[in-house]
C-alpha cells in the first residue's frame, strides 16, 4: 500500500475513534479503565471496529478481505492498542486463528470462512495445551479417523477467546507416534457441536489484558469431517510454526504501542510540571531519560519496520526477523516503560488519575508480548539453532558476492516505506533462513551510504552526527566477528551440548543488538527521503545507536548534551502536533479533551 495511501487509512481510523482523553470518544480511556477494573470483555470496542473494518485488512482480498501489504494490518492494530492492548489482542486473535487457513487452506476453505468471519464469526488460535505449554511435540489432543472425518478429543488451555469465539483453529495429534509429521490442524465448529462434545474451561483471571477471554476447551469425540482439515495430514506442525512466525512479527505492535502511549503521558506531565524553577523536560537528567526512552521506541520501530515487511519481500528468512523481533522489541519496550514510570512518579501508581490512571493498565498490558505465540526463551532457542550459520554467512561473504548484492536490492525494500512490495504469498514461508540475513548481510552498504549522506550534508552539526553514528554502527556490525569466534570456540569446547547450552542464548541476544543496529541505519538511509520534519534526524539516529551499544558497554556514552537537546527538539515536534512516535508519523486524533487534568 502506498505511504499515502497508508497514512490516510490511519487517519480515517485516528479520526474515527477520536481523542482517548474525551470520555465521550468512541475508545476513551475512561471507558477502557472500566472495563479493566471491572475485568469486562470489550465486546463494544471490539464489535464498533469490525463495523469500522479493521479485521479485512487481515483477510486475503482473492477471497473477499482487503489484505494487500501486512504494514496496513499492523498498523491498524498499533493505532488500536495505543488506546486499548486488550481489544487489540482480540481482534488479532481472529486473524491468528485465520492464517493456517491463508498458509495452506483450499480456496473454498478460505472463502468460506473469510466470508463467515466478514459476518461477525469469531476464530481463537489453539496450540497450548496445559501440560506441554510451548512444547507443540506433546501436544495430547487427538484425533481419532473414521468415517468421513475424525473424532477429535482432548483439551487446549490459555487459549485467547476460546470461549467467546464461534470456532477454533487447534492443531491436533493424528498419529500415536507423535513427531514433526504426527499433528494436523482443524477448525472446530462450536455452533454446529452436539450437545456434550465440547465444554469451555472457566476464563483465567490475568495479571493484564483483565478484561480478555483467556480460558479453554476440551472436546470428547467430536466430529469434524475431512473438509475441516487445513492441508494434508501430517502437515499440521510445520503450517502452525509458520503461522507462529507471522504471529511473532506482529505483535510487537502491542509492546510498542503501550510505550507510544505512555511517553506521550510522560511528556504531558515533564512538560507542565514545574521543579526547581523550569519545566521537568528541562532537567538534563529527566530529558535524557525521556529521549533514551524515545530512541528505544524508533529501534524497535526500525526493527519491526524490517520484519513486518519481510513476511512478503523476503519469506524465506522470517524464522529469523520474526525471532529477533519477538525476542528484542517487548525486552526493550519493558525496559523503557519501566524507565518512563520513574520520571512520571507517583502518577503512573494512582489507578483512578482521570489523566495518568491508563499508564499503569499499559505497563502491565504490554507483558503479554513477552510470551505470546513464543515465549523469550523460544524464540532465542530457534535464533540459536541458526546462529552458526548466519554468523558465517555475515562474515565471511565477500562485499561484492551474489548474496550481498541481493541483499542489498532487498534492503531497500525492507526498510524503504515508499517503496513497493511483491504479492503476499504466506505459504514461501520457511521455517530456516539457510544462514540468510539480509538485514545483517546489507548493514555495511547501509553504512556506506550513511557516511555519503555525511559527506553531502551542509549543516556541520548533522554532517558531524552522521558521521559519529557511522562510526558506532561500524564498531556494532564487527562485532560480529566477536560472535563468530565465541560461537565456534564454543561449539568446540560444548560438541553435542552446544546446541542446548546457555551461553548460546547470550550469543543470540547479541545478535539481536546487530540486527536492530543494522534496521536503524538501514531505515535512516532507505526512507530518509518520505521522511517529513522533524525525521530524519542525526541525532536521533545516533542516540538509537547508543542505546544498542550500551546493552556492551552500559556506562559509556556517545551523545553529548546539543545531541539529546536536539532528540528532544523532535520528540516535542511530534508530540506538539500530534503525531505517532514513529517513521510514518501517522497523524493521531487531535487532543478535543479539557486538559486540565494532565497538570494535577
Amino acid at each position: 500500500m502506498p505511504k499515502a495511501d497508508l497514512t490516510d487509512l490511519a487517519t480515517r481510523l485516528e479520526e474515527h475513534l477520536g481523542d482517548p482523553h474525551d470520555p465521550g470518544s468512541r475508545m476513551s480511556y475512561r471507558t477502557v479503565l472500566e472495563y479493566d477494573e471491572r475485568e469486562t470483555y470489550p465486546y463494544d470496542f471490539v464489535g464498533a471496529l469490525r463495523a469500522w473494518g479493521v479485521p479485512e485488512y487481515a483477510l486475503p482480498g482473492e477471497q473477499g478481505g482487503r489484505a494487500g501489504d501486512v504494514e496496513a494490518e499492523f498498523n491498524l492494530l498499533r493505532l488500536v492498542a495505543r488506546r486499548d492492548p486488550t481489544t487489540a489482542t482480540a481482534l488479532i486473535i481472529t486473524n491468528l486463528g485465520f492464517m493456517p487457513l491463508w498458509i495452506a487452506g483450499t480456496d473454498e476453505q478460505k472463502r468460506r470462512v473469510v466470508h463467515d468471519v466478514l459476518h461477525g464469526y469469531r476464530l481463537s488460535w489453539g496450540l497450548s495445551e496445559r501440560a506441554s505449554g510451548s512444547d507443540l511435540l506433546a501436544g495430547a489432543m487427538t484425533a481419532e479417523r473414521v468415517d468421513g472425518g475424525y473424532l477429535l478429543t482432548g483439551e487446549k488451555w490459555l487459549i485467547g477467546n476460546a470461549t467467546w469465539s464461534d470456532g477454533m483453529t487447534a492443531l491436533v495429534r493424528t498419529s500415536e507416534r507423535g513427531g514433526p509429521a504426527g499433528f494436523s490442524l482443524f477448525v472446530l465448529d462450536k455452533r454446529t457441536a452436539p450437545v456434550g462434545t465440547v465444554a469451555e474451561l472457566p476464563r483465567e483471571r490475568l495479571h493484564g489484558l483483565r478484561g480478555m477471554d483467556i480460558s479453554g476447551l476440551r472436546v470428547e469425540k467430536l466430529f469434524v469431517p475431512e473438509s475441516a482439515r487445513i492441508g494434508a495430514e501430517g502437515q499440521g506442525l510445520e503450517i502452525a510454526l509458520k503461522s507462529t512466525q507471522i504471529a511473532r512479527a506482529q505483535i510487537s505492535c502491542l509492546a510498542m504501542s503501550a510505550v507510544d502511549t505512555g511517553l506521550r503521558l510522560t511528556l504531558d506531565f515533564t512538560e507542565g510540571r514545574v521543579l526547581f524553577g523550569q519545566p521537568v523536560s528541562d532537567i538534563p537528567y529527566s530529558r535524557r531519560q525521556i529521549t533514551e526512552c524515545f530512541a528505544d521506541l524508533m529501534v524497535a520501530d526500525a526493527v519491526s519496520l524490517g520484519a513486518v515487511r519481510a513476511l512478503q519481500v523476503a519469506p524465506e528468512q522470517v524464522s529469523v526477523g520474526s525471532s529477533v523481533v519477538k525476542y528484542f522489541v517487548p525486552t526493550l519496550m519493558e525496559r523503557s516503560m519501566s524507565q518512563l514510570s520513574v520520571v512520571l512518579g507517583a502518577r503512573f501508581f494512582l489507578r483512578g488519575h482521570p489523566h495518568y490512571g491508563v499508564f499503569q493498565k499499559l505497563m502491565r498490558d504490554l507483558l503479554v508480548a513477552n510470551f505470546a505465540d513464543g515465549n523469550t526463551v523460544v524464540n532465542l532457542r530457534n535464533l540459536g539453532q541458526q546462529l552458526r550459520s548466519l554468523l558465517v554467512t555475515a562474515s565471511a561473504t565477500p562485499k561484492d558476492d551474489g548474496l550481498r548484492r541481493t541483499a542489498r536490492e532487498r534492503a531497500a525494500v525492507l526498510y524503504g516505506i515508499t517503496r513497493s512490495m511483491p504479492a503476499y504469498e504466506p505459504w514461501r514461508q520457511e521455517l530456516s533462513s539457510r544462514g540468510r540475513d539480509d538485514t545483517v548481510l546489507a548493514a555495511p552498504d547501509g553504512i556506506n551510504r550513511l557516511r555519503a549522506l555525511a559527506e553531502e550534508d551542509k549543516e556541520d552539526e548533522e554532517r558531524d552526527r552522521l558521521s559519529r553514528a557511522a562510526d558506532v554502527a561500524t564498531e556494532l556490525l564487527d562485532h560480529v566477528g566477536s560472535l563468530t569466534t565465541r560461537c565456534e570456540e564454543l561449539r568446540s569446547r560444548l560438541g553435542r551440548d552446544f546446541g542446548q547450552c546457555a551461553e548460546l542464548f547470550d550469543l543470540a541476544k547479541e545478535y539481536c543488538l546487530v540486527h536492530a543496529a543494522a534496521a536503524c541505519v538501514l531505515t535512516f538511509v532507505h526512507s530518509h527521503e518520505a521522511l517529513e520534519e522533524p525525521l530524519p534526524s542525526g541525532a536521533v539516529l545516533l542516540l538509537q545507536l547508543e542505546r544498542l551499544r550500551r546493552h556492551l558497554r552500559p556506562h559509556e556514552a556517545v551523545t553529548g548534551e546539543s545531541d539529546i537537546d536536539e532528540v528532544m527538539r523532535v520528540l516535542r515536534h511530534l508530540h506538539q502536533g500530534d503525531r505517532l512516535f514513529s517513521y510514518w508519523q501517522f497523524p493521531l486524533a487531535p487532543r478535543t479533551a479539557d486538559q486540565a487534568a494532565a497538570r494535577h
